[in-house]
């Protein structure tokens, strides 16, 4: 009887110690099989709900003024430009007179090109200028350098483009951390792959905004200014005197190089002119066979 409690005791024992073992074992598994299925369901509802660039969704961005240091709502966004044509009696001394202008203003030129032909020559110059000098830089071209033959000022706000940008760079920052945040906590291969995806493709979107935006700025910030100088050429021949006879010796030299060049092109023809006699001849034979026959 002793035997048998003991013997019952000990199978008690042993039954309760599996089920001990069994319980835990059984709540590690669920608490692993719970976290895993956690990450999962973020991550899908991140995937499958991609970020949204809305502007109501998004905070209002600052943008900081550079010059005061301090953080501010965007400000307006205006790009200058203007284009001018001047005559001048010098291109040399005019182009050492606008760079004297171009040092006073901060300016810089950063394109040029010159061109000389038989009846003129010209220097085109791509001149930057901080945006409160440009209108200043033009006052100053207009006088001093010589003859205004065309002017054209324009301005483009852009603050809208710069808002909207800004406001979509800001939210692909947010959805980045959080596509970040994800990737720490994910447990398969296949999740690291679609979040690591993700990243890359808002890092490549978030450098052409950045790209964008800074490309905005320095058209902001520097204004461009298309300078023209153009000088005509005093021609050598005797002709060149102004007044009647002049143009009078002109139109007949013209006349004369015209009637030249009809002579050559009619010249130039000789084959056609040899075929002529040729082809009368055998319309005549062809005819007078025609007409023997009709006899």
């Amino acid at each position: 009887m002793l035997f048998f409690k003991s013997s019952n005791m000990k199978n008690f024992l042993t039954l309760s110690l599996f089920a001990v073992l069994f319980s835990c074992s059984d709540s590690n598994s669920s608490s692993s099989e719970m976290k895993s299925m956690e990450v999962n369901a973020n991550l899908m509802e991140v995937v499958t709900e991609p970020p949204s660039t809305s502007n109501s969704l998004a905070p209002k961005q600052s943008i900081p003024d550079k010059s005061s240091g301090k953080s501010d709502t965007i400000s307006k966004k205006i790009i200058k430009n203007g284009r001018m044509e001047i005559q001048v009696a010098s291109i040399d001394k005019s182009k050492l007179k606008i760079e004297e202008k171009l040092k006073k203003t901060n300016a810089y030129i950063q394109d040029e090109s010159f061109r000389n032909d038989e009846y003129s020559e010209s220097l085109n110059v791509k001149i930057r200028v901080p945006y409160q000098n440009f209108d200043a830089l033009i006052l100053s071209f207009s006088e001093g350098i010589g003859s205004v033959l065309s002017k054209n000022i324009s301005s483009d706000d852009v603050t809208e483009e710069y808002t909207d940008v800004s406001i979509k760079l800001a939210n692909k920052k947010i959805y980045l951390e959080k596509y970040r945040d994800l990737l720490k906590g994910a447990s398969s291969t296949k999740d690291m792959l679609e979040i690591q995806e993700k990243i890359r493709g808002l890092e490549d979107e978030i450098d052409v905004a950045v790209g964008r935006l800074r490309f905005i700025d320095d058209q902001v910030n520097y204004s461009t200014l298309q300078l023209t100088l153009y000088k005509e050429k005093v021609r050598d021949s005797v002709t060149s005197r102004i007044g009647f006879g002049s143009r009078f010796a002109d139109s007949i030299s013209q006349g004369w190089n015209s009637f030249v060049g009809f002579m050559l092109g009619v010249i130039s023809f000789w084959p056609f002119f040899l075929m002529i006699p040729i082809l009368i001849f055998s319309f005549k034979k062809w005819k007078n066979r025609k007409k023997n026959k009709k006899e």
